[in-house]
């Protein structure tokens, strides 16, 4: 049984009691669920995960108003419930344990991963947050939430980046591409600089990833998890596992057989480009792909920023 299991199996068991005998005035606007930073929200939780801040527990979201009233009480009841071993090893919890469950108001849960109260207003603030919190925004589930406050600031999160931002984004991650694969992996070999090298198929690797995460409209999670999300990409097919091997080819001895795995990985995510029409044939660099897709943004801001502004 993985966390998310647990933790829903626990809120049945101990917490939604707890919220009927002791705050029965307020259940209907409390929301409650598992979803924020922790391998469990995402589901790819094994043994490892165990040995720190893993086991029972959840989150209670509640608008401001009632966070002010109530939060500080509630959080005491939670600290009060009692321990629930189904199926847990020990784990030792540090300081951020208590700020990745217990109680939080809506608006202080989404600040502290987006920076914003509520979802993005414009296409600007879309931009701006690193993608990665916006895996944790929308990650876990949701046990209930009755007055829906919670959940109507998380479909819009989940509905993806507006279309001229992911856009945007393909194009910085389409120029990254380019520039480090296609033309600064194979000068790095020349001067057998391994080092440099490794660093440049890196960030090639990283950008291709976060291409296939965008096409696939999804939010790439945070980099140790990048990989095994991928493994549930389907477009375009094969390329997360071409990117694996990659990887994991050495920059002294095999690095022609990386170079012409970076052009393949090009090659199958230019085509998907040029499918939904945001670029055309006529040149296999990613370079000239990413000026494409930045002519048919719309947003005249978004046009006028660098190509790499906001890729990350």
């Amino acid at each position: 049984m993985n966390g998310l299991e647990i933790s829903k199996r626990y809120f049945t068991a101990c917490g939604l009691p707890m919220l009927q005998k002791e705050f029965s005035d307020y259940t209907q606007v409390i929301a409650a669920g598992l979803a924020g930073q922790g391998s469990e929200c995402l589901g790819f939780d094994d043994e490892i995960s165990r040995d720190h801040d893993w086991g029972p527990g959840f989150c209670l979201w509640l608008p401001q108003k009632y966070y002010d009233e109530i939060g500080g009480a509630l959080q005491l009841a939670y600290d009060a419930l009692p321990g629930c071993n189904g199926g847990c090893t020990d784990s030792f919890y540090t300081p951020e344990r208590r700020k990745r469950v217990g109680v939080h108001s809506i608006e202080e849960f989404y600040s502290s991963l987006i920076g914003y109260p509520r979802a993005p207003d414009h296409n600007l603030e879309w931009l701006r947050v690193p993608e990665h919190y916006f895996a944790m925004s929308v990650n876990g589930e949701v046990f209930c939430d009755p007055l829906g406050e919670f959940t109507k600031i998380r479909n819009i999160l989940a509905g993806f980046f507006p279309e001229d931002v992911l856009k945007k984004k393909l194009a910085g991650k389409c120029a990254a591409m380019g520039q480090a694969g296609q033309y600064n992996y194979a000068r790095c070999i020349q001067r057998r600089d391994f080092a440099a090298a490794a660093l440049t198929c890196s960030r090639f690797v990283t950008a291709a990833l976060g291409a296939l995460y965008l096409l696939n409209g999804r939010y790439m999670p945070f980099y140790k998890w990048v990989f095994r999300g991928a493994e549930e990409l389907s477009e375009p097919k094969g390329c997360a596992e071409e990117l694996k091997k990659l990887i994991l080819l050495s920059d002294v001895n095999e690095s022609v057989k990386k170079a012409l795995l970076i052009e393949r990985v090009c090659i199958q995510i230019s085509k998907e480009v040029i499918r939904r029409g945001w670029s055309r044939a006529g040149d296999s660099f990613m370079q000239f792909h990413a000026e494409q897709i930045m002519e048919h943004i719309t947003d005249p801001v978004l046009r006028s920023l660098p190509v790499m502004a906001g890729e990350s």
